[in-house]
This record gives structure tokens, sequence and C-alpha cells, in this order.
């Protein structure tokens, strides 16, 4: 096996097997904690960081960097992702039309890949990664800003049965997504590396346990988390070149750590979570 062609399966495996454990984290976060911290946590760098460390590694730290910025202007799509997640939800959800979860979810998709085609014909410069996702981040944070923040007040009973069903839930729709972006040739290929891999999942499985108010919960707070991927990706690009991989890493998930507890204890203070009826 050539040395590119096992690095990508070791990435792969990787990426699959960080995002499979993510899913279920954060949907026991959901329950234990609050939607609004999973969803503010969804937006932690895990794939693409794992990603742009090998690219880094395997190829060279300046490549990484270039490639960050990418990473920060493809968390557009993300964003649209969600919201349009929501508003599917919130119409089938009005309009009684039952399958509201696989609408929503055909709806996401659309949200995410008619955008990510456009931002793919852009020409990317530090400025552009930097004020195009933090522009839609306030935008999206106000399209969200009706949405109350809800606790899961009854939980279901959380035990090794139920663990495995998300397990193998989260595996079947990562699978899938990845087998998908290997069919459609490199050009597609690309834009699922930015796809919202954990999110989509994590939503389903709250959705169909729990109903949509919860969800809802969960999408209003991921623009807010998003914006510590944006700091990682702005981090990579300055400190790989100059630091190399391993001190720039723990450089970007420093500076992203630190976003996160700051957005997290900023809403505790100013936004108690509520009951949902």
């Amino acid at each position: 096996m050539e040395p590119l062609t096992e690095i990508f399966y070791v990435v792969a495996f990787i990426k699959t097997a960080t995002a499979i454990f993510m899913v279920v984290v954060l949907s026991l976060l959901a329950e234990v904690v609050s939607p609004r911290f999973a969803g503010i946590l969804s937006g932690y760098p895990l794939g693409a960081a794992i990603s742009l460390f090998f690219m880094g590694f395997e190829i060279s730290p300046e490549f990484a960097s270039g490639s960050a910025l990418y990473t920060s202007v493809g968390l557009v799509a993300t964003q649209v992702f969600a919201y349009s997640y929501y508003r599917a939800s919130l119409a089938a959800t009005r309009l009684h039309w039952g399958l509201d979860i696989p609408f929503a979810s055909l709806a996401g998709l659309a949200g995410f890949f008619i955008p990510a085609s456009l931002l793919r014909m852009l020409a990317v410069s530090i400025v552009t990664a930097m004020l195009l996702p933090t522009g839609f981040i306030i935008l999206f944070i106000h399209l969200f800003k009706g949405i109350d923040n809800v606790k899961i007040e009854k939980r279901v009973d959380i035990n090794l049965r139920l663990l495995l069903l998300r397990s193998i839930f989260a595996a079947a729709a990562i699978v899938i997504i990845t087998s998908t972006a290997k069919l459609v040739g490199p050009r597609w290929a690309g834009l699922f590396s930015a796809f919202p891999i954990t999110m989509l999942p994590l939503v389903v499985i709250i959705h169909f346990t729990y109903g949509p108010k919860h969800v809802y919960s969960i999408l209003k707070n991921v623009p807010r988390g998003l914006g510590s991927l944006v700091i990682y990706s702005l981090a990579v690009f300055f400190f790989y070149p100059s630091c190399g991989i391993y001190v720039g890493t723990v450089m970007a998930y420093a500076l992203a750590t630190l976003y996160l507890i700051v957005v997290q204890v900023t809403l505790n203070m100013r936004s108690p979570l509520r009951r949902a009826p």
C-alpha cells in the first residue's frame, strides 16, 4: 500500500471513529446537561482538525495552512444546513405532514450543498475566511433568536442498549456520507469534507427521542459553537507555518477551547434554560 493511500485510510478511520464517538457523547450531553450545551460543543474542531493535522504532517504545514481558510469559509454552508433543518421541521410540524425528520434532513442536505457549491467559486483570502463565516454567524444568531433554550426534563433510560443503538445509527449515517463522497468523484468529495458529519446524526437522534423543540435548542446554538472552528482554522493558518503542526495544533485548540468556555459562561449568565412545554 502506498504511503499516501495508507495515510488516507488512517485519517478516514480516525475521523469516522471520532465522529461516532462524538455523536453519542453529544446526545448524552444534550440529555444530562442541556441541548444548548450540545449545540455549542458541536462546533468544537474535531474532524476538520484531524484532516488539517494530517495534511500538515503528510504534505506540508503551509499546505494545511492554506486549506484551513477553506475550512473556515465552508462553515457558512454548515450554518445554512442547521437553519434549513429548523425551518423545514417547523413547517412539517405545523402542517402535520408526518415524516418531519426525513423532510427536515433532506432540506438540511439541500441547505448544505447548494451554498457549498457556490462557495467553491470564491477566491478565498484571510479576510474572506475571517469575515464571511463571522458575518453569517451573526446573521444566524439573529435568525435563531426566537427559539427558547430548553432542558430535557424527562430523560429516557440511558443504558448499554440505547448507547449501542445510537452508535449503530451514527455509524450507518457516517458510513453512508463518506461512501457517497467516494462515489461522486474528487470535485464533490471536497465538499463532503466540510459536511456537518456529527450534527446530522445528533439532531436526528434527539428529534426522534424527544421531539423538535429540543432539536431547535441545539440548532439555535450551532452558530455560536462554530465560532470555535473559525478561530481554530485561522490559528492553523497563522501558526502552522511558523510553529509547526504540533505546537500549532496545541495553540489552535487552546484558543478554540477558550472561546467555547467564554461563550458558555456568558450564556449561562444571560439566558437561563427553560422547561419545554
